[in-house]
């Protein structure tokens, strides 16, 4: 008798047939039924429900999950420190993976020789806001605006603040934390059901991607595209596995396994945001975090974890000084670690959004943000990549911030077959609130 191929198999399985199908549309040039019918109809259509589903329930569940997750902390130092260490750790990795993606751009070199006028693009980019602009951007003026804007910052500062107030009410907040905890149960089994769907949806993304985009695209940026991917590996397969080793005593092996679900479901959207959903279940289930860590670590992650878009914005700002034949001093790699280290901070959670703030990194260098239009291109392709990483930073801080609080189940961790995501409808008691 036959096993029934897993979630993770599913959508892997999705996503390859995706990839082939797209390409090979892509290579002999889709008929005129297959564009309006297949392409923009079916695979269109399921492709952008399955989107608008994931982000459908992003806010809720945020907001929910984090709303019971401080209050089963009960301590407040103890969300301070959950607090100093994640960001503590998020800006570490951040600047880790921009100083590696200049390091091997500058050994790589790519953009010297490259014909700046063979392409024809062109790029508008929005001022990145300053640092101060998003500090105060953080503290929503109307709360229900934020959260129907999906403003994530201010949807956590809500919640943290309204989480805090349910500790400090005693009885009456007791009340409240019954309803937030039924409420997370519910929208656990919405999240279930969507991921239910997520092979279909991913096929559907994948294969019109890949249909749009092609792979000949590459060939004039292949040295680019290849630095950057390689960089990406770096950061996903080098420093996150030493993180979680060193700090943690965790087995990195393990680790990337789990994150198979979470890395096809980034990969396939290319938004952090739109993958909280998978991103935070994984941690819980699959990896054993306490929702009282992970329900704060995860969306604030998704948030301003960028290391993907850090090291493409270095690896971007070497390949179009090379392009313009200007030479950068140490101290201009200097300033590209600081800006894309903070410019990441104030990063929407969604697809493309790192070109807007490499505009930022490329004006405190010097360079012209014209260069933008050369890589404009393959961005689509490596947006799915580096949002890869992001997802997967992620997790990472969240099981090190989790196990440095005693709150990681080593035993959920070292399980592989712990938490499928397909068959999990409750809780584990490790995530329980505190009564």
């Amino acid at each position: 008798m036959k096993s029934t191929p897993t979630l993770t198999q599913r959508i892997i399985f999705a996503m390859l047939a995706g990839i082939v199908l797209g390409s090979v549309l892509n290579a002999f040039g889709p008929p005129a039924w297959a564009q309006i019918y297949l392409l923009d109809g079916v695979l269109g259509v399921v492709g952008t429900l399955f989107v608008s589903a994931l982000k459908m329930m992003v806010v809720p569940l945020v907001l929910v999950s984090l709303v019971a997750g401080v209050t089963a902390l009960s301590d407040m130092k103890a969300l301070g420190r959950i607090g100093a260490k994640a960001l503590a750790l998020y800006l570490a990795t951040t600047a880790i993976a921009v100083t590696i993606a200049l390091t091997l751009a500058g050994a790589v070199g790519p953009g010297r020789g490259f014909d700046a006028g063979a392409t024809e693009a062109s790029f508008t980019g929005k001022e990145a806001p300053p640092i101060t602009q998003v500090l105060i951007d953080m503290v929503p003026t109307n709360p229900v605006a934020a959260m129907a804007e999906g403003n994530m910052l201010q949807v956590i500062v809500f919640a943290l603040l309204f989480g805090i107030a349910v500790t400090m009410s005693g009885a009456r907040g007791r009340h409240v934390l019954n309803l937030f905890t039924d409420l997370n149960t519910v929208i656990m089994h919405m999240v279930e059901w969507i991921m239910r769907l997520a092979p279909w949806g991913v096929f559907a993304l994948i294969t019109g991607t890949f249909a749009t985009q092609g792979l000949d695209i590459l060939l004039p940026l292949a040295a680019y595209f290849l630095t950057l991917t390689a960089a990406l590996a770096i950061q996903l397969f080098v420093t996150y596995p030493l993180l979680l080793r060193v700090l943690a005593r965790l087995n990195p092996i393990t680790f990337l396994k789990k994150m198979r679900d979470p890395a096809a479901f980034a990969f396939s959207t290319a938004s952090s945001g739109a993958t909280i959903p998978v991103t935070l279940r994984t941690a819980e289930y699959r990896m054993g975090a306490r929702n009282s860590v992970a329900s704060f670590t995860v969306p604030l992650g998704a948030t301003i974890n960028m290391d993907g878009t850090a090291m493409m914005q270095g690896v971007a700002t070497v390949f179009i000084a090379n392009v313009y034949g200007i030479d950068l001093a140490f101290t201009d790699f200097l300033l590209v670690v600081l800006t894309a280290t903070l410019a990441s901070v104030g990063t929407a959670a969604i697809p493309a959004v790192g070109l807007v703030t490499l505009t930022m990194v490329l004006g405190q260098v010097g360079l012209p943000a014209e260069g933008i239009a050369l890589i404009i291109g393959v961005d689509r392709l490596l947006d799915m990549l580096r949002t890869t990483v992001n997802v997967t930073g992620d997790c990472a801080v969240t099981c090190i911030v989790a196990n440095s609080e005693d709150a990681l189940d080593r035993a959920v961790y070292d399980d592989p077959a712990a938490g499928p995501v397909e068959t999990v409808t409750q809780r584990p008691p490790s995530s329980q609130p505190a009564s």
